[in-house]
C-alpha cells in the first residue's frame, strides 16, 4: 500500500483532492454523449468529489494488484472521464505512467513500447488484443488492465478496481526526484525518445501554466489536448473533452470544437494550430462568433499570423491567443500573446529576423550558447554568445527533465550538468533580443553549414514566404556539414498553383530574385518546387527537412562555383 503524502508533496495527485474540498460539486469533467430530442448534444459529467474518489478508488485497485512505486506501467485510453481519472490514479498509487502519442505510427509506439519495457498495460481492448497476439513480446507485462471489454484474456477490468476498499489507502508521498511518467517526443528530429518526467516537473508546470496565464478555478476548458485536462483538474478548471482524434488534429470537425463553446460557455481552449486553422476558417465562412472564449492556448507547431488574426476576430474583443513554447523535455519555457506578434514582431519576422517566441515563465532560466554538435558535459564548457548573436537555446528550471528513459547517449548530448542543476539543450538555434525575448531561428539540426558559415532556416524561409503564391518553403543544405550549398524549396498555396512548365519556372524566377535582394539569401541559387511538403501526422505543419534534402539532391547538378 502506498504512503500517505505529506502537505509539502509534489504529488499532482494531491492537487485534485485539495480542489475536491474546494468545489466538489462543480463538474470537472464533461464528454460527449448522445443527442437529445431537441437535437441539442447530451454530455456525460463527473463532478470534482466524484473524481477524486473514482481516482482514489482506482489506485486502489491498482494497490491491490501488486502496482508499487515505480511501477512501469503503459497508458493507452481514449481522451475521456476514464483516462484523466486513471493519470490521477496512477499518480497517487506512485506508479510510472508511460505516455505515447498514437498518431507517431504503430512501427513507433511498438519500438517505444519495446525500449521501455512496461511491466503492464491499462488499455483499451484492441491494445490488450494485440499485446496478447504478440505472445512473448510483451511477456514481462502482468499487471494489465482492460478499460472497456474483455474478450479472450484474462486480468482485470477496470470496473474490478473501482470494487477495491479504498478506505485505508494514502497516496504515495512523492518527493521531487520520484519518476511520475515517461513521455516520448514525436522524433521530428530522430527516433522518438522516452523523456522521463520527475513528480516536481508535473507539480511545477500546474503552477508555471495557472500563475502566467492566470487562470481561475470555476473556468471551463476544452483541452484539445488529453494531458491539459489532467492539468484543468488539478486548477480546478472544468474540462469539456472535445470529440476528435486527438492523435490528427487536423482532421478535426470544427463544429465539435464550436458546439462545446457555446454549449457550456467556454472561456479558455487549448488546441494544436491544425485545430484553430480549421475552426477560424469555418467561423470566418459561417459568421460565427466565441464570445465566451478569452484565452486561446496553441503549442506543438509554429502559430502562423493568418491564423493569429482569424481567431482574434472571431473570440471574445478582449480575448487572445497565447502560443506557450517549449519541449517534451522542458514545457512551458516562454510565451507570447498574439497581440505582441501581430502588433509588431510579424513584420520582423517578415524580414528576416526569425520568429518571436516571446519572454520565458518565471521559473525558467536561459542562455544562448555557442553551437555545438558535441556533448557538453558542464556548464563551464560553455560559450555564452552576445545579445542578438545566433546560438542554440539553453534552459534550466523545475519544469525541466533531467534524463531520458531509453537512451543514455541522448542524455549525454542534451542535458548539462551544473552542480544539482541539470540545463537542457533545446536543439533550437536563435538570439535573445535587448527585452530577454527568444528569436527562434530553426532547428539546430537543420541547419545548413556552407563554407561561408551557418545559415537558418527561419530567417532565410520568411524571404521566400514573402510572395503571395508562396504557401511555406523550406531551406535545405545539400553535401556534407561545412561544405553544404542552400537550396530553398518552395510550395505554392494550393489556388496558385502553376499549371504548366513556363509558369513554374516564372515562379521560380519571381521567389529567386525576391531572395537574390535579401543578404539573408543572396548566396541561394538553386531554387526547387515541391507540389506538397512531407510533414507530420499530428501538426501537418512540421517539415521534414532532412526527407526534402534527399529529394533535392537527386533533381540536382553538382553545386555553383562562383
Amino acid at each position: 500500500m502506498a504512503t500517505a503524502a505529506s502537505t509539502s508533496t509534489k504529488n499532482v495527485g494531491s492537487l485534485l483532492a485539495q480542489v475536491a474540498q474546494e468545489r466538489g460539486d462543480a463538474v470537472a469533467i464533461a464528454t460527449p454523449a448522445r443527442r437529445g430530442k431537441d437535437g441539442r448534444r447530451v454530455y456525460q459529467t463527473i463532478t470534482f468529489a466524484e473524481l477524486e474518489a473514482d481516482s482514489t478508488r482506482l489506485a486502489a485497485g491498482l494497490a491491490e494488484l501488486g502496482v508499487t512505486p515505480g511501477t512501469r506501467l503503459a497508458l493507452l485510453v481514449k481522451p475521456s472521464i476514464d483516462f484523466v481519472s486513471l493519470v490521477f490514479a496512477l499518480f497517487k498509487v506512485g506508479a510510472v505512467s508511460v505516455l505515447i502519442d498514437p498518431g507517431m505510427g504503430r512501427k513507433n509506439l511498438l519500438r517505444c513500447l519495446d525500449q521501455v519495457e512496461p511491466e503492464g498495460f491499462v488499455a483499451i481492448s484492441i491494445v490488450q488484443a494485440v499485446r496478447v497476439l504478440m505472445g512473448r513480446r510483451y511477456a514481462q507485462a502482468k499487471k494489465n488492465v482492460t478499460v472497456g471489454r474483455r474478450w479472450f484474456w484474462g486480468g482485470a477490468t477496470i470496473d474490478d478496481l473501482r470494487k477495491a476498499d479504498a478506505s485505508g489507502f494514502q497516496t504515495f508521498a512523492a518527493a521531487d526526484d520520484d519518476p511520475a511518467a515517461i513521455i516520448f517526443t514525436t522524433g521530428s528530429t530522430g527516433p522518438p525518445k522516452g523523456v522521463l518526467f520527475r513528480h516536481e516537473g508535473f507539480y511545477e508546470q500546474v503552477q508555471q501554466i495557472r500563475d502566467r496565464y492566470e487562470i481561475a478555478p470555476g473556468e471551463v476548458d476544452l483541452p484539445g489536448f488529453p494531458l491539459f485536462g489532467l492539468f484543468n483538474s488539478a486548477m480546478g478548471v472544468t474540462s469539456v473533452i472535445p470529440e476528435m482524434d486527438a492523435s490528427r488534429p487536423a482532421s478535426v470537425n470544427p463544429l465539435n470544437i464550436i458546439e462545446p463553446i457555446h454549449d457550456w460557455q467556454i472561456s479558455q481552449s487549448f488546441a494544436s494550430p491544425a485545430v484553430w486553422n480549421k475552426v477560424s476558417l469555418y467561423c470566418e465562412q459561417h459568421q460565427i462568433q466565441l464570445p465566451t472564449l478569452k484565452r486561446v492556448l496553441s503549442a506543438g507547431a509554429p502559430v502562423p499570423p493568418h491564423v493569429l488574426r482569424r481567431m482574434k476576430s472571431v473570440i471574445h474583443p478582449e480575448g487572445d491567443i497565447h502560443t506557450p513554447y517549449g519541449a517534451t523535455e522542458a514545457l512551458p519555457i516562454a510565451s507570447i500573446a498574439a497581440s505582441e506578434v501581430l502588433g509588431g514582431t510579424e513584420l520582423e519576422s517578415q524580414q528576416g529576423a526569425g520568429t518571436c517566441v516571446g519572454r520565458r515563465f518565471s521559473g525558467i532560466q536561459w542562455r544562448v550558447i555557442r553551437i555545438s554538435d558535441a556533448p557538453i558535459e558542464t556548464l563551464d564548457q560553455c560559450e555564452e554568445v552576445a545579445a542578438g548573436e545566433i546560438g542554440e537555446l539553453i534552459v534550466s528550471g523545475p519544469v525541466v527533465t533531467r534524463r531520458y528513459f531509453t537512451s543514455e547517449e541522448a542524455t549525454r548530448l542534451a542535458k548539462i550538468t551544473d552542480g544539482e542543476r541539470i540545463w537542457h539543450r533545446m536543439g533550437d538555434v536563435g538570439y535573445l533580443d535587448a527585452e530577454d525575448r527568444f528569436w527562434f531561428c530553426g532547428r539546430k539540426a537543420h541547419r545548413v553549414q556552407t563554407p561561408d558559415g551557418d545559415m537558418y532556416t527561419i530567417p532565410c524561409e520568411a524571404i521566400a514566404n514573402n510572395h503571395d503564391a508562396i504557401y511555406r518553403s523550406a531551406l535545405v543544405g545539400v553535401g556534407e556539414p561545412g561544405e553544404q550549398f542552400p537550396v530553398m524549396i518552395v510550395e505554392p498555396w494550393p489556388d496558385r498553383y502553376p499549371q504548366t512548365k513556363e509558369a513554374i519556372d516564372a515562379l521560380l524566377a519571381e521567389v529567386r530574385e525576391r531572395c537574390a535582394a535579401h543578404p539573408l539569401t543572396e548566396t541561394i541559387y538553386d531554387f526547387l518546387l515541391h507540389p506538397s511538403f512531407p510533414v507530420d501526422i499530428r501538426h501537418n505543419a512540421k517539415i521534414f527537412r532532412e526527407k526534402l534534402a534527399v529529394w533535392a539532391e537527386e533533381r540536382l547538378d553538382l553545386p555553383h562555383q562562383d
